[in-house]
């Protein structure tokens, strides 16, 4: 722990917390731990689960509802398609980060419908000409559906690879005509404690999840808000009925249960820099070559097959990317 990152205060050992050596290593980082109802402060490294041993497997099974399983029309847009098979939706829909819910991955599957996803809308509001509120299902008929097959790298090291159904933010952004002031674009998720276990469970952390993008990096082509996956609706557990995906960067930043969408002028605060500002920046870029505090980015575990890779910079999409960072003009501009 970082004391001068949190307060002045001398840090003494805690009786939750674990002893470094005792912090599992990247090789079998596979479940983040339940948080200790007993902590009463957010803001410190031991907020951040760690783990002892492997988990056991997960039973892969997909208890949704049927009305989920409605197919989303959307042609399949091979632009982005990565160079490896696509994680199995046994497996990829019951392994699942979604702290609104549960810190536990395997719990978040079975807490999925503890909210509901009818009615849904999204406002948009802020340094934009046109700020409107969408009904979730006009945006699944004013925006064009598309289907697109993106890795995806959780900072945890591990990593899968999904077929999304949704449509780029760009085309939201184009309807609202952003202002000549736009900068950041700011995306808040839903917060109901009543509904939401996680949300009632862990009241220190700064509800309701948040996150941010430069306005480059919303309008980039790969910037996508899905509203399916595996060709049908968004079940609960990926965030539905809508949420941001950001392939280069780590999976925290792709925001879950969208219900408003900020366009601002300064950068906002984000919900992980906020809670460990000295493990989790604004950008989060996929960067092998920049170290977890308490872990190793270079490699990752594939969450289908359990195989190790190496990690690529941006993830893999440097060419669409890596551009937003080049200049140190540019307001995306950061390290690596």
């Amino acid at each position: 722990m970082n004391d001068s990152a949190h307060g002045p205060w001398v840090h003494r050992d805690r009786p939750w917390e674990l002893p470094a050596g005792q912090l599992c290593p990247e090789s079998t980082w596979l479940n983040r731990r339940q948080m200790l109802a007993s902590l009463g402060f957010f803001g410190a490294s031991s907020l951040l689960p760690a783990c002892t041993r492997a988990e056991a497997p997960v039973k892969l099974q997909a208890p949704w509802p049927a009305e989920l399983l409605a197919r989303i029309p959307g042609k399949h847009n091979t632009r982005y398609d990565p160079e490896r098979s696509i994680t199995p939706e046994a497996i990829g829909s019951v392994y699942n980060n979604f702290y609104e819910l549960s810190t536990n991955k395997d719990a978040v599957v079975r807490l999925a419908d503890s909210y509901a996803h009818r009615p849904w809308t999204v406002e948009v509001v802020g340094e934009c000409h046109k700020a409107r509120t969408f009904d979730i299902d006009t945006l699944l008929t004013q925006f064009t559906q598309e289907e697109r097959h993106y890795r995806f790298r959780c900072v945890e090291a591990w990593s899968a690879t999904y077929p999304w159904s949704g449509f780029p933010l760009r085309s939201l952004l184009d309807a609202v005509e952003p202002t000549s002031h736009a900068r950041y674009v700011r995306f808040v998720s839903l917060q109901d404690p009543k509904s939401l276990p996680g949300q009632r469970k862990q009241p220190w952390y700064p509800w309701p999840y948040h996150e941010g993008l430069t306005l480059p990096e919303a309008r980039n082509e790969l910037t996508f808000l899905a509203t399916g996956i595996y060709g049908h609706r968004l079940p609960g557990q990926h965030g539905a009925p809508i949420r941001l995906l950001t392939p280069w960067k780590y999976g925290f930043k792709s925001a879950k249960a969208i219900v408003r969408i900020e366009l601002m002028r300064t950068r906002p605060p984000t919900f992980w820099n906020l809670t460990v500002p000295d493990e989790y920046d604004f950008w989060a870029n996929v960067e092998p070559a920049m170290p977890h505090p308490r872990w190793s980015q270079s490699t990752e575990r594939l969450l289908d097959t359990g195989d190790r890779i190496r990690t690529r910079r941006f993830n893999g999409y440097g060419k669409y990317v890596a551009s937003l960072y080049e200049d140190p003009t540019n307001m995306g501009f950061l390290r690596g």
